[in-house]
């Protein structure tokens, strides 16, 4: 193909197509950040002004800076997602790991891996990506879609292919999240239901999630160790999952708790059952290394998907007594153990700390708790205030 150079720029020509139809593109050569010599070219303008006012923005776009955004403006969001994911990966949680790498072969690639990533736009992204998901997903599962998929976004931000990240300020709508908690009175069915009907095992691990407000993971990876009967503690330092142990979530997560006379009177019956249930099978319980929770068959660690089914057998056996309460899944008895401390007047810093938070985000996640807790409070104030003006009357 001849390349006929342009009047106006000695890197743009024009040329001709096997239709004999005439064509624009532009050369342009520079160094990137590395010093290292490149060439960016583009063809097929219909006009030499359009090639020349693409020179002029790549001109520009190299001049500011940017030569990584002009190498990689060819893009796709497919391509982006491997050498993310690839470069990345290793520095994850296992679980992080796998959510993010079937987000990106199940969700992200199929909708919106064919586009160029610096080309997506918000109308784009909403259209393909946001409404497509809501067609299948409820709206918390289209949140984490959204966020993962902007934690990609936010990693090609800052390795500077792409000048900025479209999507942040997209709000998704969803469930609402405190939804999934009891009432003091439906948790005492709940715990009743449990201990009637399931193992002491499972009975015990939905007591430590209900009393304590640990995370299910964290339950999971309490070992005796963890545990101090006589000073009436559980200790967190670590997480278990199906994949194994690793370190706490945030290290606001690393904390030591208060028990009550409840929990602690149930651990050490459940202890007692422990060392008896590790003999039967010729086995010895280790007080210091062992995990608290393990199955009543062959004495090993409790499975991590077991709550899975041991909620849905509680909900079954409640509709089976012709007792209606509000259906929740383990993480919500750690908002129950929130919203019940806070409604007796807790502390938010101190409710922070049982549950191995910030106050921030306790604040955040329960502030409709804080403000039942003001009306409460002014409410009270006005009844004290009534009563003293009476008093004083007669």
């Amino acid at each position: 193909m001849k390349l006929i150079k342009s009047k106006k720029d000695p890197e743009v020509y024009y040329y001709f197509n096997k239709d004999k139809e005439k064509l624009w593109m532009y050369r342009h050569k520079y160094y990137d950040d590395l010093g290292k010599r490149k060439e960016k070219k583009k063809s097929s303008f219909r006009a030499e002004k359009d090639a020349l006012k693409a020179l002029i923005e790549v001109k520009a776009a190299i001049l500011n800076g940017q030569s990584k955004q002009v190498e990689h403006d060819q893009m796709t969001v497919s391509q982006w997602l491997d050498i993310w994911y690839e470069t990345y990966n290793r520095g994850w949680g296992v679980t992080s790991q796998l959510q993010r790498k079937n987000a990106i072969q199940y969700q992200m690639k199929p909708l919106l891996g064919k586009y160029k990533l610096c080309k997506l736009d918000r109308t784009t992204y909403v259209r393909e990506y946001i409404n497509e998901l809501s067609k299948k997903y409820k709206p918390n599962t289209v949140a984490l879609f959204h966020r993962l998929f902007k934690i990609a976004i936010n990693a090609a931000v800052e390795d500077e292919i792409i000048p900025r990240n479209r999507f942040n300020k997209i709000a998704i709508e969803q469930d609402d999240e405190l939804e999934n908690f009891l009432t003091p009175e439906e948790l005492s069915i709940f715990l009743n239901v449990a201990k009637k009907h399931e193992n002491i095992t499972n009975y015990t691990f939905i007591l430590l999630l209900a009393y304590t407000g640990l995370r299910k993971g964290e339950v999971l990876g309490l070992k005796w160790k963890n545990i101090n009967l006589k000073e009436k503690t559980v200790t967190v330092d670590c997480t278990r999952d199906r994949y194994g142990d690793r370190p706490p979530k945030t290290k606001n997560s690393y904390r030591t708790i208060g028990i009550d006379d409840i929990v602690v009177n149930q651990l050490q019956v459940y202890q007692k059952w422990c060392i008896e249930t590790k003999f039967s099978y010729g086995m010895k319980l280790d007080k210091k290394n062992e995990y608290v929770l393990i199955s009543h068959q062959g004495g090993t660690p409790m499975g991590a998907n077991t709550s899975k089914y041991l909620f849905g057998r509680i909900y079954k056996q409640l509709e089976k007594d012709e007792i209606n309460i509000k259906e929740i899944i383990p993480h919500g008895l750690r908002h129950t153990h929130a919203t019940m401390l806070i409604n007796i007047g807790t502390p938010a810093k101190t409710v922070a700390d049982r549950l191995g938070n910030t106050p921030e985000m306790i604040y955040n996640v329960y502030s409709h708790s804080f403000k039942e807790l003001e009306d409460k409070a002014v409410a009270a104030f006005s009844e004290a205030l009534l009563n003293g003006a009476k008093s004083g009357a007669n």
